[in-house]
């Protein structure tokens, strides 16, 4: 087996020089680094990351703690971290804590146990628990897509506004009755899509009506079941907002089972773009988050703080995009 020494020979290197391309301790010119990686997949050295963890305390291993993954939303915010992860030459450890407290603190323990050096969170909407343990055990933490406070390093899209934008754009349709199925409450991401939804109503002269807005509880079932109970009202509306899309699924069965047509008897526009989402009939127009920039940038805030573990936390907060088609009623 090729030995690090094998590898600096065959470079025409110093060992040290291997060391520093190997562990990223410090900056190698390119040429040479070029040289270092192309004698190691000549010889097949094999770095022995467990043995370089036991000298420096470090692991080069992030843990990942999202639910559902088979969400596109979060699948597209895992390639995000995944791709970053590796670019920095971090291996990465993945657990679904379920959108639940008690068993996303058995989760970000579990990273712990392994040793991670930081971990990106997307937490649940009652997270004590998991903050109390990760504070304890000062573990490095940025947390996505729903905020915990300032204190911490944070990472999610706009809400607010890309749903007040929804919410016009359907009034400007000439809908006065514009429901909302909200997500799970609370998690910030329902919190401020709800005051996007009064902003927008505010913004196009319209009222709150409370019964207009039904929790979803973030999924499918929930959002059935809150679409067949607004479709109940004795004044049902005739536009319909949902806030990610599970719920705009759930809210689609709803329309299908009572024979609702969109745009047609019910226009739709959701938060939550997908890949699939223009296969539809008529195609949903949408908020598309950067759901991918929201992983890459999570890795970034991580290895600055591994890197300044004293510096000031930092809340980002990326921009969301408009996806115009034809479910809202206009011409697709």
């Amino acid at each position: 087996m090729a030995t690090m020494a094998d590898v600096a020979r065959h470079a025409g290197v110093s060992v040290a020089t291997v060391s520093h391309v190997l562990n990223a301790t410090r900056p190698v010119r390119p040429a040479t680094r070029d040289a270092v990686q192309a004698a190691i997949d000549e010889l097949g050295y094999i770095h022995n990351t467990l043995a370089r963890s036991l000298v420096t305390s470090r692991t080069k291993s992030i843990g990942l703690a999202v639910s559902a993954i088979s969400n596109p939303y979060f699948t597209e915010i895992f390639q995000g971290v995944e791709a970053s992860t590796l670019e920095a030459g971090y291996s990465l450890l993945v657990v679904d804590p379920h959108d639940d407290p008690e068993h996303e603190l058995k989760a970000v323990r579990l990273l712990h146990e392994r040793r991670v050096d930081g971990m990106i969170v997307a937490p649940s909407a009652a997270p004590g628990a998991m903050l109390d343990h990760l504070a304890h055990a000062k573990v490095p933490t940025v947390f996505i897509d729903r905020l915990v406070g300032d204190a911490h390093d944070q990472v999610c899209a706009e809400n607010e506004a890309p749903m007040a934008r929804l919410v016009t754009h359907l009034a400007e349709r000439g809908h006065t009755r514009i429901a909302l199925i909200a997500g799970a409450p609370g998690l910030s991401t329902t919190t401020e899509r709800v005051a996007g939804y009064r902003t927008g109503l505010a913004e196009a002269g319209l009222p709150y009506r409370p019964e207009l807005v039904v929790d979803g509880n973030s999924q499918a079932t929930g959002a059935e079941r809150a679409t067949h109970h607004l479709l109940g009202l004795d004044r049902p509306p005739t536009a319909l907002v949902t806030a990610n899309n599970a719920m705009t699924i759930g809210a689609l069965r709803a329309l299908r089972a009572t024979g609702r047509r969109v745009p047609g008897d019910m226009a739709l526009a959701c938060f939550d773009d997908f890949s699939w989402a223009d296969l539809f009939e008529p195609r949903l127009t949408a908020i598309a988050q950067p759901s991918r920039d929201i992983g890459a940038a999570a890795v970034r805030l991580l290895l600055d703080r591994l890197a300044d573990p004293d510096r000031a936390p930092r809340t980002l907060r990326l921009p969301c995009a408009f996806v115009h088609r034809g479910s809202c009623g206009c011409t697709d």
